[in-house]
């Protein structure tokens, strides 16, 4: 028994063709004069038997796939089954042209070639597109019917289907897969589409959000998905039994899942928070449509919708399948794989193995330049706080991966020591002796700055000063707020202007602001570092979107506590877990690589929440630790006090809360 194939290199092919080579005879698969050698690459894939796969030379676009006459004479009468699955299978691709002349106009001209070649039977891979976006239960003997067909790929596929129905001259099975997804056993899939489109959504509210914590997700219609392995297996079996020509058979899972019951299976699968309660698309629909069709084609709201489906990754056409209208049967594809042991799988049976590999070999960040030289390399960074702590740690290792260091502090001898330690690895390093609490000097430094290096690439608002002590024993401590005022804030937000013209100008430009996770939760004693931490965190969500289209990116970063010189003074975090220098500046690190707009702890998000969702919770869980870790000695003016020893309920509370500053 002899096959001839097309589309045998793509992803649903290539499967076929390993099931077809359990079976005797040739497989002639259509390929490209170019393309000859892809063949090759299958051949472990494809096993022992791969010496029986034959290239036949063609192109999809001509006349008889352009096959040679000398190939036509050769194989006349000698195909038993003509498998045509070559397609473009692309829902984001818009050019109606190209689809027409591969999905419509090839399968005209595979249809040919087969009744050139007296084939026993043509097989024509459709898909459950060809009923477009009909209202209702589409079964399998339904053709006509098809409505919604505005898309490209909806109209190219119910056209092509139609080719085969009226042109073929030779008995023909049409077979209608719903979403493709990866094998059920390995996972393998090669490349991101459908529900594939949500896995970076589910990745990022991983790796942000504790997996205990209940989310709030949409709901929506049934969404059909089917794994690789099933689509072939079943094709296989059905293509090479008697007496079915002629019929429609759809390759679909007959108990499908709506949309928020297949992000939770995926969820569960990544280890992620699942969406506990979930809003139907569906309850929008009391809104006239006119109304809705206003809203959304305002600019400003395409833009907010572009911007946010581009940050996840995902298309604009897969948020259609939230509402998505049409149902399937698959009756006679059920009788006719009764008794053989073929079944579609339940996606939460093989979920995690379509995760496990996506996160493996899909996930787009995997082929972004993911290391710090690539952000940082040849590029000025200016660093303020450099000369000890995260500002020197972070110096050091961006230094290291090739970037132009700016050291900026007040002791100039600190700087001079980090300067050289640079030097000594390698590295490029300047120190700019500055007081950050003085606007004039922070114009002092913008002017060299720009005058020596033209400014600079990156800016680092590290430097910064903590004061801890309660607001009854502040009222006669004005200086206080005034003193973290002008580092935490206003000296770093001198910079920040002196610096954004040429960065505005260049069309390009990075600035990080060290914030405190005590921004997010807000703990007690630290009325005056916080609310100058968060007067700079307000800036920062102002610019952000005014400089957006200027490609210059703003970063916050809730710092946790860090055991630095500038907490020295509170001898009791001398008992708690702190991180050090170095973890922090990988923090910062992070930031520089993905340009973020904030970095911050999960415990610091949760504490964020808790804020808005439970805010008397919140302020019980501040009282309590108000009580339980009392002001410093010197807080309390007395200096050469014995400073108290924490409890070890205080310590238990802050190992729990591990970063916050209490």
């Amino acid at each position: 028994m002899n096959y001839f194939v097309t589309g045998g290199t793509g992803f649903i092919g290539r499967f076929l063709i390993r099931n077809l080579l359990q079976r005797k005879g040739t497989i002639y698969v259509l390929v490209r004069r170019e393309s000859k050698g892809k063949l090759d690459k299958y051949k472990d894939f494809w096993g022992p038997g791969a010496a029986r796969v034959k290239p036949i030379v063609g192109d999809l676009s001509k006349g008889k796939l352009g096959v040679s006459a000398s190939n036509i004479t050769k194989l006349k009468g000698k195909v038993d089954h003509f498998f045509h699955l070559a397609a473009i299978y692309d829902m984001t691709l818009d050019d109606d042209i190209l689809q027409e002349k591969i999905n419509i106009n090839g399968t005209r001209q595979a249809v040919s070639l087969a009744n050139q070649l007296d084939a026993k039977c043509f097989h024509h891979m459709s898909s459950i597109a060809a009923a477009g976006l009909f209202k209702g239960f589409w079964r399998e003997d339904m053709f006509e019917e098809a409505e919604g067909l505005n898309h490209p790929y909806f109209s190219t596929k119910h056209h092509s289907e139609g080719v085969v129905r009226k042109e073929s001259k030779i008995p023909f099975r049409i077979y209608r897969p719903s979403i493709v997804v990866g094998h059920s056993k390995t996972g393998e899939m090669d490349k991101v589409d459908g529900p594939y489109y949500f896995f970076k959504f589910i990745q990022k509210v991983r790796n942000s959000i504790p997996r205990w914590v209940p989310l709030v997700g949409v709901e929506g219609a049934r969404i059909n998905i089917v794994p690789v392995d099933y689509v072939v297996d079943a094709m296989d079996h059905i293509a090479h039994k008697p007496d079915l020509d002629g019929k429609c058979f759809h390759l679909t899972d007959p108990k499908p899942f709506r949309v928020g019951v297949v992000l939770n299976l995926l969820a569960r699968a990544a280890h992620a928070p699942n969406f506990t309660m979930r809003i139907d698309a569906a309850m929008l629909k009391f809104i006239p449509k006119g109304v809705v069709d206003a809203v959304m084609n305002l600019p400003p709201t395409q833009r907010i919708i572009h911007s946010i489906l581009e940050d996840l990754a995902i298309p604009g056409h897969v948020m259609s399948y939230l509402d998505y209208p049409t149902e399937f049967d698959c009756r006679d594809t059920l009788k006719e794989l009764k008794g053989t042991g073929i079944k579609c799988p339940k996606l939460d049976d093989y979920a995690w193995v379509l995760w496990d590999y996506w996160e493996r070999h899909l996930d787009p960040d995997l082929f972004k330049d993911h290391t710090l030289a690539g952000a940082v390399k040849g590029k000025l960074v200016l660093i303020t706080g450099a000369s000890s702590g995260i500002g020197k740690a972070t110096a050091m290792k961006v230094a290291e991966a090739g970037g132009i260091v700016l050291l900026v502090a007040r002791t100039l001898s600190k700087l001079e020591e980090a300067k050289a330690e640079i030097e000594a690895k390698g590295g490029t390093a300047y120190a700019y002796s500055t007081d950050l609490s003085d606007i004039h000097s922070c114009d002092s430094l913008v002017e060299r700055v720009v005058k020596e290096h033209g400014g600079v690439d990156v800016l680092i608002n590290n430097a910064g000063r903590s004061i801890r002590r309660s607001i009854s024993l502040s009222y006669n401590r004005f200086h206080d707020y005034e003193r973290c005022m002008r580092i935490n804030y206003f000296g770093a937000l001198k910079l920040i202007l002196g610096f954004l013209p040429k960065m505005t100008e260049n069309q390009s430009g990075h600035i990080i602001n060290i914030s405190s996770i005590g921004a997010q939760v807000h703990p007690p004693r630290f009325s005056a570092y916080v609310a100058s931490k968060a007067a700079l965190e307000a800036f920062s969500l102002i610019a952000q979107p005014e400089f957006l289209d200027k490609n210059v990116h703003f970063t916050i970063i809730n710092m946790p506590l860090v055991r630095t010189p500038m907490i020295g003074p509170t001898k009791f975090y001398n008992h708690v877990p702190t991180l050090n220098p170095g973890e922090a500046a990988e923090m910062v690190c992070k930031a520089l690589v993905n340009k973020p707009k904030r970095i911050a702890t999960r415990l610091g998000l949760f504490g964020q929440a808790i804020g808005v969702l439970l805010p008397k919770v919140g302020d019980i869980v501040q009282n309590t630790s108000y009580h339980l870790f009392p002001d410093s000695m010197a807080a309390q003016g007395d200096k050469e006090g014995k400073e108290v020893v924490p409890s070890a309920e205080a310590v238990a509370f802050a190992t729990i809360m591990r970063g916050v500053h209490w």
